[in-house]
């Protein structure tokens, strides 16, 4: 179940990327990155929502021991 759940953060991140490259190609169909981490950072509470966020994802991958 460890290997899926890894799969499916990996998997989210390759598509993220496909995104970026996308948006390099065509900015007037997608929003760059920059542009969108702009609008997203101006908000407090998303600002806290995603160091939550990244607080969760660091502690279940790197705390947390792996069961077998």
């Amino acid at each position: 179940m460890r290997w899926v759940t890894i799969g499916g953060f990996v998997l989210c991140g390759v598509l993220i990327v496909a995104l970026v490259v996308q948006s390099r190609r065509r900015p007037d169909r997608i929003a760059p990155l920059g542009s969108l981490l702009d609008r997203v950072m101006a908000d407090r509470a998303a600002r806290v929502t995603i160091l939550l966020f990244w607080w969760w994802i660091g502690w279940h991958f790197l705390v947390t021991p792996p069961t077998a």
